[in-house]
């Protein structure tokens, strides 16, 4: 079967906060939603649900729904969940925020790794927590990515920290951290008595081939007992309007604590949203394979363009739809995205919201056409030729 990878949609027919807050002339490469009518199957479910059962009610999540995600993660990662783990909720940044209330203390801290998507940033200033915070390491002649400064997560950690709000596959490097990390990290996790809130929404994106994904919580009983691991469908099959995700939560106490605190915080569960992921853990994978050569493309199309650029650098992503460019010796001064948005008329992410200032990220994740015409718009900026 063919899917349309290629049409290009109006999306300001529709409130759509992505193209909605630019001039029309920009093109906007920055939240991260993509671009792609979603899978036939996903529409197929919904105007089946919309045409059987005019009701819209408070619901629960079903049964089918509960299995898809437990065959899923069997499928796709290897990891055995029960049904019972899974707690149904509106998304996962509330989810975030949720966690640190209900299991954290005021004035507790919380650890993260920078660059990391913003929202994580504000997690501790909204629940009246302290953020620490620890640079990742650039990629280098001896490691060739992104990778983890464990002296520095050794040297920031103090008794108050409680949480560690994880990110992988990570947002916004695109890094998927491999074995010997996670163990690294689940033994530091246990050293210090942490709790982990694992935003893995993006682990159905791997587009490096050698690459493979591997749940936190999948490493030991250990770290599981450990982890509030976050899955959703949003990301991959472009369904974040309908706020479905799950916390996949092993230890009944945790999952206890973690429940309670979704109480009166949480909205009832999207009716359509619990049917439109069902569909997607069901039926969608051969939509996602097709997705995943298009972003690839995508990537390969970046990565010639950046070769031309000067004084810009991006390792290649190894998932997710994102990439994250280095622009801080391309002369475009202190905030690069404010350059390229008034001077390529091209929409990205400021890196100084990242916790990075001097990078921009640039979302991939649209048809190959658009985001030819957004590079080709950098091109006359960015050439050696250019004189900025």
């Amino acid at each position: 079967m063919e899917f349309d990878f290629t049409s290009r949609w109006d999306r300001r027919l529709h409130p759509s906060k992505k193209w909605t807050r630019y001039p029309r002339d920009v093109l906007p490469l920055w939240v991260a939603d993509t671009d792609f009518a979603v899978a036939p199957v996903i529409v197929e479910a919904l105007q089946e649900r919309l045409a059987e059962h005019p009701l819209f009610g408070y619901t629960a999540p079903p049964k089918a729904l509960v299995e898809a995600l437990c065959q899923w993660s069997l499928d796709h990662y290897q990891w055995q969940i029960e049904p019972a783990w899974q707690q149904w909720l509106a998304g996962a940044v509330p989810a975030l925020h949720v966690a640190s209330l209900a299991l954290t203390e005021p004035g507790d801290e919380l650890l993260t790794v920078t660059p990391i998507y913003p929202l994580f940033l504000d997690v501790g200033k909204k629940t009246g927590r302290t953020m620490l915070t620890v640079p990742m390491l650039p990629p280098s002649d001896e490691i060739p990515h992104w990778h983890l400064d464990r002296d520095a997560f050794e040297n920031v950690v103090t008794p108050r920290t409680r949480m560690l709000l994880w990110c992988h596959p990570h947002n916004p490097t695109g890094r998927v951290f491999d074995h010997e990390e996670l163990e690294w990290l689940a033994d530091f996790v246990e050293r210090h008595d942490l709790l982990v809130c694992s935003d893995e929404l993006h682990c159905d994106l791997i587009v490096a081939p050698e690459c493979r994904h591997i749940p936190l919580a999948s490493m030991n009983a250990r770290i599981a007992r450990r982890t509030i691991t976050l899955w959703a469908a949003t990301k991959t099959f472009n369904i974040a309007g309908l706020t479905t995700c799950c916390a996949v939560i092993s230890d009944a106490k945790l999952r206890q604590r973690f429940r309670d605190g979704c109480e009166g915080l949480m909205p009832s569960h999207n009716v359509l949203g619990l049917i439109a992921t069902e569909a997607a853990y069901r039926e969608g994978n051969a939509w996602r394979l097709e997705l995943l050569k298009v972003l690839r493309s995508n990537l390969t199309l970046l990565e010639r363009h950046v070769e031309r650029w000067t004084g810009i650098t991006c390792i290649p992503s190894q998932a997710t739809f994102l990439a994250w460019l280095d622009c801080r010796h391309a002369g475009l001064g202190e905030n690069p995205q404010q350059v390229l948005l008034e001077k390529a008329r091209v929409g990205l992410s400021d890196g100084a919201d990242f916790g990075w200032p001097g990078f921009v990220r640039i979302n991939l994740g649209a048809p190959t056409a658009i985001i030819g015409e957004a590079l080709e718009r950098m091109d006359a900026l960015l050439g050696p030729s250019t004189n900025r």
